[in-house]
């Protein structure tokens, strides 16, 4: 029996099918399951798309080994975009998979959602670029003064780092965390925990946060700090994105320095090595301490910098075919014009009764901007070569200093320089555990000085398997020796890993998941909760 349609009902189909024609040049028809037909509807209906160049995009990063294809991508030109998208996943008896997606610099797919729908936060930059007061600095990038924080910045979680250095240099001032690379969302470096060589004095970049905004899996905008809403604050920081997605973080600034004096000198004991650089971290002067492996068969300089004269070269290439693996450690310290007249003997002071090789101190004066985007050069060299956009399975660990000595010896040596495998930067640097908060998500070992170890492989599209294979020969060495290491940018393929590697933490991890995200709408990516 059939009935005629209302005119309000009339109307309803009327406004449907309006709205479907106005965003047909962006769409194409949703054929997908995962997603309902009804977010069609909503307001942020123009700002999907489902174009082959928006999904080509986000189903890879730059790791190149794990492709995940989403129904669809968001581009939000408001933090309400975001807010409407999760609230439409949450309200669905069955939700769909939800991933927010800075600069795509993760390794295994972590800010991938298959069959979901990926946000592109690079887009709330794009459509607030409106200028404040100061015309060089972004909108959603505010340098700001109080009597208990001292100076700080709100910044956008969609921002790039290298974006945040240049605003906050007009005011004299900057972050003092950093991450070897600055073309990096703060989102993404906060989700897992932003580490370099200043990490051994100020700490990872979430031990520099004051306060931030974050969109919960429910949908829930909320701000939250040590003191508010603690348990989603220290929740999300370290937390790989499952607990929320960051919009804003407030930043600790400190003084800008101008320039900086960049040594690095070169071991052939590895002991001596990590002694020394044990022993820089443990006094006071220095604003920077790393260190990375040089081998024979890899290229003295790469795409980290550039720092040996050709004439050093021949001299480094001299050393290396007499011992096959030499140690470099790398030190800074910071200058301005108050302090030009001292820092030469300051930084005699800080080298004397260093146990580096005679005559294998290298040292450069560089700017501060120049020294902190010292990966940048590299990369558009790379780019230039097209050696940059290609495979990178990358490994990154905390190995607690005990184990130090064995990793060298098995790992460095045993496996890496006998193999022969080598194609990128390899790092290895202490750094001290009272610099990180137990609150946090992020999972570091349990003593109190670890070292962060870092292969940066790169590799053909046809034989980055033979280096992932090379990363599970150590993880495997590593467990069987009980060297409890811990994976940094972690990527595990079962459950039981993952409870593994947060140890005693996994209890309330879950218990965060739950109470933040408990239809696990957010990274699945990480392969943590699916």
């Amino acid at each position: 029996m059939s009935k005629l349609l209302s005119p309000s009902y009339n109307f309803i189909i009327f406004f449907i099918i309006s709205r479907l024609m106005s965003i047909i040049g962006k769409l194409k028809p949703w054929n997908n399951p995962s997603i309902p037909y009804e977010i069609l509807s909503l307001d942020i209906a123009s700002k999907l798309s489902t174009n082959s160049d928006s999904i080509s995009e986000t189903s890879t990063d730059f790791g190149k080994i794990v492709q995940e294809i989403p129904a669809a991508v968001l581009y939000p030109s408001s933090i309400n975009d975001i807010v409407e998208l999760i609230k439409f996943s949450y309200g669905l008896s069955t939700p769909f998979h939800i991933a927010a997606r800075g600069h795509g610099h993760s390794i295994r797919g972590q800010a991938m959602a298959q069959n979901g729908v990926v946000v592109e936060m690079n887009s709330l930059n794009n459509n607030n670029n409106n200028n404040n007061n100061n015309k060089n600095e972004s909108y959603r990038i505010r340098v700001s003064w109080d009597s208990s924080l001292g100076f700080y910045a709100d910044v956008g979680g969609e921002q790039l780092w290298i974006d945040v250095l240049r605003a906050t240099l007009e005011h004299g001032l900057s972050p003092v965390s950093w991450t070897d690379y600055l073309y990096l969302t703060v989102g993404g470096t906060l989700s897992n925990a932003g580490i370099s060589g200043q990490t051994f004095r100020h700490g990872p970049q979430i031990s520099n946060v004051y306060e931030m905004d974050v969109i919960t899996g429910k949908g829930e905008f909320v701000t939250c700090s040590k003191y508010k809403n603690s348990e989603l604050f220290f929740a999300v920081l370290g937390g790989l994105g499952q607990f929320g997605i960051i919009t804003r973080a407030r930043i600790v600034l400190d003084k800008a320095p101008t320039r900086v004096k960049w040594v690095r000198m070169l071991y052939a004991d590895f002991s001596k090595f990590t002694k020394d650089q044990e022993h820089l971290i443990s006094v006071d002067g220095l604003d920077y301490v790393e260190g990375s492996l040089m081998m024979e068969q890899s290229s003295l300089n790469n795409w980290r910098s550039s720092f040996f004269s050709p004439s050093n070269q021949i001299k480094i290439a001299s050393l290396l075919s007499q011992n096959g693996i030499i140690y470099c450690l790398e030190m800074v310290k910071y200058y301005d014009d108050q302090t030009a007249n001292t820092i030469d003997e300051e930084l005699k002071r800080l080298v004397k009764g260093l146990n580096f090789l005679p005559g294998f101190i290298f040292k450069k004066d560089v700017t501060f901007v120049d020294f902190l985007n010292r990966v940048r050069r590299g990369e558009l060299e790379l780019q230039s070569k097209g050696q940059w956009d290609v495979p990178h399975p990358w490994l990154n660990l905390f190995v607690p200093k005990s184990s130090i000595m064995d990793f060298n010896a098995s790992v460095f040596v045993d496996i890496i320089l006998r193999q022969n495998k080598t194609t990128g930067p390899i790092l290895v640097y202490p750094t001290s555990r009272k610099k990180w908060d137990e609150r946090m998500s992020a999972v570091i070992p349990e003593e109190e000085t670890f070292y962060c170890v870092g292969l940066l492989h790169s590799s053909g599209f046809n034989d980055w398997k033979i280096l992932d294979e090379q990363n599970e020969e150590i993880l495997n060495y590593c467990d069987k020796a009980g060297l409890k290491i811990k994976q940094y940018l972690p990527h595990y393929k079962t459950k039981e890993d993952w409870i593994k590697h947060f140890g005693k933490k996994w209890n309330i991890f879950q218990q965060r998941k739950s109470q933040f995200d408990p239809k696990m709408i957010l990274s699945p990516g990480q392969r943590i909760f699916n």
